[in-house]
C-alpha cells in the first residue's frame, strides 16, 4: 500500500511527469550537459588547435565538475519540489480532505516524499551515459562514480524530507522553502566538503558505510515528526488561512523572539497601526509592512535569524580572524543568504495578488500601476535588506578587532556595497519574475534561476573554460565574472599574506600589486584587459545600471497584466 498502491504518488506522479515542462527540462538539462561533453572532448583529428583528448586529469575536472553541479542542482532544486508538498494542499484548500481520507500518515508522507524527489532523481539518472563517457577516457574508477551517484541520490533523499517537515509546519510554501534552504545550507556545505577535501578511502567509507545508515535514522526521525504533525494537525478547520497571534506565539516561542516595537525589529516588522493612515501614506506598502509579511505568524523569521546568525559566528571566526585573507567568502556567505531569502518577499509580490484574487480590488482603488509596484518592492526590499545586514556585524568587529584589516578600512565599504547592490538585484528580478508568470511557486522558481545565471554561472564558465580551452586567454575570461558577486568579492583586494604562503612581504604592498588568493587562483585580481580596472570595480559600475533596467522591466509587465486584467473585469 505504502508505494505499490499509493493513491497520493500515483496522482503527484501522473500531474508532473505527464507535463510537458517535465520532458522540456530533463531535454534541456541532459543536452546542455552533452554539450559540456562535446565542448571538453576536443577535436581527436588534429585540425584545430584544441585538445585532442581528455588526459586522465581532464577526465577527472570534468568529472568533478559534474558532480559539483549536479550537487548545487540537487540542493537548489530539492526545496523547489518538496517545500510545496503539504503547503500547496493548504493554498489550494485541499488540506482537509487529505486529512479526511482514509490513507494514513505514513502513506501521505511516503507519497509525498517519492513524487517530490523522483522527478530529481530521473535527472540524475539520465547524466549516467556522460559520466561513463569520462569513465571510458580514463583516470576514474567505476567505484568513483558509483559513490557519486549514492550520494547525489541520499541527498535528494536528505533534502526532500527536510523540506516536507518544514512544508508541514509552514502554511505558505514561500516560509517553507527559505526554511527549507536554511536548514539544507549547512548539511551540503558539510556533505561536500567531506566528498571533496577528503582521501579516496575516507570518502569511501563515508559514503557507502557512514552515510546510509545515519540517513535512514534521519528519515526516520524526520518522518515521525511529520506524521505526528498529520496526525494532529494544530490548523485543522482554518483551510491554511490561519492569522496566528503573535502575543501567544511570543509566550510559546524559543530562542529569538521578534519584539516589532524595538530596534532593530521594527525596520523590517514595524508594528500594526492601531490608528488612521495619515494622508500622503502609501497604503499598499503600509499593509505589506504591517500585516502582509507576518500575517501568518514570526516562526519562519525566528527561524531564519537564528540559523544565519549560528552559521555566521563559526564562518566569522574562520574567515575574518583565522584566515582574514579570505574574508570575501564570509562576504559570499551573506550574499547566498540574501540569494535565498531576497525571492521569498518578491516573488510572490504580485502572484499571490492573483491567487488570493485580489487583483480586482486592487483595480478598483484610485492608486497608479507605478505606485502599487513600487510599494511591493520597497516593502519586500526593505525586509530582505535589513536580515541580510544583521549578517554584516560580523564584518564590523573583523574590522575592528583584527588589526590586519585597519591598513585597507576602505575595503569594509567596498564590500557592503556589493552586498547593497546585491539585495537590491535579488528584490528586483523577483519583482520581474512576479509580473511575468501567475504562480508564486513558478515565479520563485524563475527568479533563483535568474539569480543562478548572474552568480555562479560566470564562475563555472571561467572555470570550464580555462580548463578545457587553455588557448582562451585567461585575462579575457575574467569579463565574464564583472557579471558576478561572487567573484566581485573575492577580487576585492585586502593585501594580506595567507596563512602558509610562501615567503612575501608581510605589510600591505601598493593598491593593484598584491597577488589575489581567491577560489580561482594567483592572478585572479589581475586588472581587466582594454581598461585596466579590476573586476569588483566594473561589477560596482555595472549593477547600479543594470538594476534599473530590471525595475523598468517589471513596470512595463506589470503594466501589461494591468491593461490585460483591466480587460477582463
Amino acid at each position: 500500500m505504502i508505494l505499490r498502491d499509493n493513491p497520493v504518488l500515483t496522482r503527484e506522479l501522473l500531474v508532473n511527469l505527464r507535463s510537458n515542462r517535465s520532458f522540456v527540462l530533463l531535454a534541456v538539462y541532459v543536452g546542455f550537459l552533452g554539450l559540456l561533453v562535446w565542448l571538453a572532448w576536443g577535436d581527436t583529428s588534429g585540425n584545430t588547435g584544441r585538445t585532442a583528448a581528455l588526459n586522465a586529469d581532464a577526465s577527472i575536472r570534468l568529472f568533478n565538475l559534474f558532480f559539483v553541479g549536479q550537487f548545487l542542482l540537487v540542493t537548489l532544486m530539492a526545496p523547489t519540489f518538496a517545500a510545496g508538498a503539504i503547503t500547496g494542499e493548504k493554498e489550494r484548500k485541499t488540506y482537509e480532505m487529505l486529512l479526511a481520507s482514509p490513507l494514513k500518515p505514513g502513506v501521505i508522507l511516503t507519497g509525498k516524499l517519492l513524487s517530490s524527489v523522483s522527478f530529481l532523481v530521473l535527472l540524475i539518472i539520465a547524466t549516467l551515459p556522460l559520466t561513463t563517457l569520462c569513465f571510458l577516457r580514463g583516470g576514474l574508477l567505476l567505484s568513483d562514480i558509483v559513490r557519486a551517484y549514492v550520494v547525489l541520490t541520499i541527498s535528494a533523499v536528505i533534502f526532500g524530507m527536510l523540506s516536507l517537515i518544514c512544508s508541514s509546519f509552514f502554511t505558505r510554501t514561500s516560509s517553507a522553502l527559505v526554511v527549507s534552504y536554511l536548514t539544507i545550507l549547512p548539511l551540503a556545505l558539510l556533505l561536500l566538503a567531506s566528498v571533496q577535501l577528503t582521501g579516496p578511502e575516507t570518502r569511501e567509507f563515508l559514503s557507502i558505510v557512514v552515510l546510509p545508515p545515519w540517513t535512514l535514522v534521519g528519515l526516520a526521525l524526520v518522518g515521525s515528526a511529520v506524521r505526528e504533525r498529520l496526525l494532529h494537525p494544530p490548523d485543522l478547520g482554518s483551510e491554511g488561512k490561519e492569522v496566528v497571534d503573535e502575543e501567544e506565539e511570543q509566550r510559546h516561542a524559543i530562542g529569538v523572539v521578534i519584539d516589532r516595537e524595538a530596534f532593530p525589529d521594527r525596520l523590517f516588522a514595524p508594528a500594526k497601526r492601531v490608528d488612521l493612515m495619515p494622508d500622503g501614506i502609501n497604503p499598499v506598502l503600509d499593509k505589506e509592512l504591517r500585516s502582509e509579511i507576518f500575517s501568518q505568524g514570526t516562526l519562519m523569521l525566528r527561524i531564519v535569524i537564528q540559523v544565519s546568525m549560528l552559521m555566521s559566528i563559526i564562518l566569522m571566526f574562520l574567515w575574518l580572524f583565522q584566515f582574514p585573507e579570505r574574508a570575501g567568502y564570509y562576504v559570499s556567505y551573506v550574499l547566498t543568504f540574501n540569494l535565498l531569502v531576497g525571492p521569498v518577499f518578491s516573488a510572490g509580490a504580485i502572484t499571490q495578488e492573483r491567487e488570493r484574487k485580489t487583483v480586482g480590488l486592487l483595480l478598483t482603488t484610485l492608486l497608479t500601476p507605478w505606485r502599487i509596484l513600487s510599494a511591493k518592492l520597497l516593502a519586500a526590499l526593505r525586509v530582505s535588506t535589513v536580515l541580510t545586514l544583521l549578517l554584516t556585524e560580523q564584518i564590523v568587529l573583523g574590522y575592528l578587532l583584527n588589526s590586519e584589516f585597519h591598513p585597507r578600512w576602505w575595503t569594509f565599504f567596498l564590500f557592503m556595497m556589493i552586498i547593497v547592490h546585491s539585495c537590491m538585484m535579488t528584490t528586483s528580478i523577483g519583482l520581474l519574475c512576479s509580473s511575468l508568470v501567475k504562480r508564486t511557486t513558478t515565479a520563485m522558481i524563475l527568479t533563483y534561476l535568474f539569480l543562478m545565471l548572474i552568480y555562479v554561472a560566470p564562475i563555472g564558465a571561467f572555470n570550464f573554460i580555462q580548463a578545457f580551452f587553455p588557448e582562451v586567454s585567461e585575462a579575457n575570461l575574467r569579463w565574464l565574472l564583472t557579471l558576478s558577486p561572487y567573484a566581485a568579492a573575492v577580487d576585492i583586494p585586502l593585501g594580506i599574506t595567507p596563512l602558509g604562503a610562501l615567503s612575501g612581504p608581510t605589510t600591505p604592498i601598493p593598491f593593484g600589486a598584491e597577488e589575489s588568493f581567491g577560489w580561482l587562483g594567483p592572478g585572479y585580481g589581475d586588472p581587466l584587459p582594454g581598461i585596466g580596472l579590476p573586476v569588483w570595480l566594473v561589477h560596482l559600475i555595472l549593477f547600479p545600471l543594470v538594476t534599473p533596467l530590471i525595475w523598468a522591466a517589471a513596470y512595463l509587465a506589470f503594466r501589461y497584466n494591468w491593461w490585460v486584467a483591466a480587460r477582463t473585469i
